[in-house]
């Protein structure tokens, strides 16, 4: 029976930055519309964590019973170690999932944003078939769209369209940026894998890429997320406290390009969810700054 700081440890806190990212930048391009709702906030934030906790438990689950996880070099896996039965895996995931969908459905219900049912469903099927079923995109070397997709777009755009009813092109640069953030962190997770999932035929676009385009992608991907809000300056010229991050970035970049132990790459992925909730907060307060001044 797995303890509770192991099911702690199996919902991969350090991803936990993705879920709260997208929301707190959707909700500031909301208060720039003019249309910031706290509850409808609350109510995305708890649909986001609980997406992204269900999917690391499906991933678990998952990649465990496929054997993908036999040999790891990184955080504990429940399955995978044999510390929880597959099946308590499983169902955890689904009860993220179940749990994920009443808050989604109390959401739509308050915002009348009735579109967001079939996105909704999207999102579940998206999160289960990473890696569970017959073909799993994951293993395609689509898990990097999925991210940017879902844990940019969708929650991003779907946080501001909840409160204000429409969008911006505030929200939609942060959208992209922090989607190319959560795809830089999935990115160095799979570098560090690169060995293992090859040898399991787990295809993702690190394997595909290769060790080396792998890690320089990563650093592009900072690089385009971190300047992108550039295009903003003009109307939201407080938004250049973005620019503050360009010294965090220094180390995960040298460890990715530099670090040729896998164990090196594992500070890689806090560094990097830290960052992506450093980029939210930074690029939140100048979207909010400059509305309030304005």
């Amino acid at each position: 029976m797995a303890t509770a700081a192991q099911w702690l440890e199996g919902a991969r806190p350090r991803t936990l930055p993705m879920a709260f990212a997208p929301v707190i930048i959707g909700s500031a391009a909301a208060f720039g519309l003019g249309s910031f709702k706290p509850l409808n906030a609350v109510l995305a934030a708890i649909v986001s964590i609980l997406l992204q906790v269900g999917v690391n438990y499906a991933n678990d689950y998952s990649d465990g019973i496929r054997g993908t996880d036999d040999e790891r070099v990184g955080p504990l896996r429940l399955t995978g170690s044999g510390v929880a039965r597959p099946h308590q895996v499983r169902n955890a995931a689904f009860a993220c999932f179940g749990l994920a969908v009443l808050a989604g459905l109390a959401l739509i219900l308050l915002s009348q944003a009735w579109v967001l049912l079939l996105v909704g469903v999207g999102c579940v099927a998206a999160a289960w078939g990473y890696t569970g079923g017959k073909n799993p995109y994951g293993y395609l070397g689509l898990g990097d769209l999925f991210v940017f997709v879902f844990f940019g777009l969708v929650a991003t755009l779907g946080t501001t369209f909840t409160q204000a009813d429409r969008l911006s092109a505030a929200a939609w640069i942060g959208a992209v940026s922090t989607g190319l953030i959560a795809m830089a962190l999935l990115m160095a997770n799979n570098v560090r894998d690169i060995p293992t999932d090859s040898a399991v035929g787990k295809r993702t676009l690190a394997v595909r890429l290769g060790d080396t385009p792998a890690r320089i992608s990563y650093v592009m991907m900072l690089a385009a997320a971190v300047l992108l809000p550039l295009f903003l300056s003009y109307d939201y010229p407080w938004v250049l406290l973005v620019l503050l991050l360009v010294p965090a970035c220094l180390m995960p970049s040298w460890l990715m390009l530099k670090g040729k132990k896998r164990k090196s790459l594992i500070p890689v992925l806090k560094q990097t969810g830290l960052i992506n909730l450093a980029f939210s907060v930074l690029f939140a307060a100048g979207i909010v700054v400059t509305t309030a001044l304005a």
